[in-house]
């Protein structure tokens, strides 16, 4: 099978040859551990790993992706604002005014280059406060600006019509966008304060995106959609299911349908957090995947597959925690895990980003146990 076909029969419960071999990837900090600890210096840590542990996943044809752009254009200046003993004062690309250690700089906030690593700040200012920073904000999200597409967008399209890797679309969620623009406790007050401006918001959101789905769909049809959509803590969702009901399953079901029209066969949602609350209405959304199942939030993995069956698909549920600690943690994680990598509906990796406590050794150990539990 190729890696696309062995993608897809694992989440949509088929008959895959062998489960596909993912096991998560680290930010720099757990780079920079792994090769004090071992890693071989100017290798890729993948090619490392697989060459440790003795296996020779598939390697698809570089195909690349459509190159579409969701997010704001322009992005606003990553700049420091102040220095203070210890900190900065940054606006990041988004245009958040929050505090970060002096060990980092704007850039790692993510942007264009994606994020480099974990990293801890304290919220100052979001960029709109109100109606008026709202229609401001509107400006940066054109559906028309030939920005949005590469200049070869149509070829990089024709090219993956015949593809062997597995091609994913991401963007961010309705709640994940709002919470953006207006920081968590400012979006969860508009809730409350504002609801008017808060479905002016959302509307918005979804159609910027649906417009882009239709130019992409009229060129390429992809394998998954994935909405990117944190809104959960350690037990609970950050809002009630109620509110989930009123201001974003709408937009959910909306893009849902858009995607499955035009034949896509897996439509997936992200949300760091306990998310048993949350699966029975991205269910109902029509969402089959989600990810990254945190062990550490209470997502009891085996549990969800009991209560909701072959109706949800998961990626990711390996607790980080058992992978730091290695031996017998990580031996028992894995054998918790095997009667669902066996059922199908499940890509198992680590349960967020690898953060650098996992050493390379038990990096290592961890990948040789979910190379023989997953068939490779």
């Amino acid at each position: 099978m190729t890696p696309r076909e062995r993608t897809l029969e694992t989440l949509l419960f088929g008959k895959p040859d062998k489960v596909p071999f993912q096991p998560g990837g680290p930010r720099e900090s757990t780079l920079k551990a792994w090769q004090a600890q071992g890693l071989p210096p100017g290798t890729g840590w993948f090619g490392a790993l697989c060459a440790e542990i003795g296996v020779e996943p598939d390697r698809p044809k570089i195909q690349g992706n459509p190159g579409i752009v969701f997010s704001m254009i322009p992005e606003f200046e990553q700049k420091i604002l102040e220095r203070r003993a210890g900190s900065l004062v940054v606006q990041d690309w988004k245009g958040n005014v929050c505090e970060i250690s002096d060990r980092y700089d704007p850039s790692y906030l993510g942007g264009k280059g994606g994020k480099i690593d974990f990293v801890t700040r304290r919220w100052i200012k979001c960029p709109v406060e109100n109606e008026g920073d709202w229609e401001a904000m509107k400006t940066r999200y054109n559906a028309r600006d030939p920005a949005r597409f590469p200049s070869d967008f149509e070829e990089r399209c024709r090219k993956l019509r015949d593809r062997d890797a597995y091609l994913q679309i991401s963007f961010s969620g309705p709640f994940w966008q709002l919470r953006e623009w207006m920081g968590f406790e400012g979006l969860c007050m508009a809730l409350i304060d504002h609801p008017a401006l808060v479905r002016d918001m959302v509307r918005f959101w979804e159609a910027h995106v649906g417009a882009l789905l239709d130019t992409l769909f009229g060129h390429c049809v992809p394998d998954c959609i994935h909405i990117s959509e944190d809104m959960a803590y350690k037990q609970k969702a950050m809002i009630s299911p109620a509110m989930c009901r009123e201001f974003l399953m709408p937009t959910w079901k909306r893009w849902g349908d858009q995607a499955h029209r035009a034949g896509v066969p897996v439509y997936a949602v992200d949300s760091d957090g306990y998310v048993g609350e949350l699966i029975p209405l991205w269910i109902e959304s029509g969402f089959q995947m989600n990810n990254p199942l945190e062990v550490a939030a209470g997502n009891d993995l085996p549990a969800y597959r009991k209560q909701f069956g072959r109706r949800m698909a998961y990626a990711g549920g390996v607790d980080k925690r058992a992978m730091a600690k290695g031996g017998e943690a990580i031996r028992e994680e894995m054998r918790r895990l095997q009667p669902v990598i066996d059922a199908g509906g499940y890509l198992p990796s680590c349960d967020h980003g690898i953060p650098p406590d996992v050493s390379w050794p038990n990096m290592v150990e961890y990948g040789r146990l979910l190379a023989r539990a997953t068939g490779w």
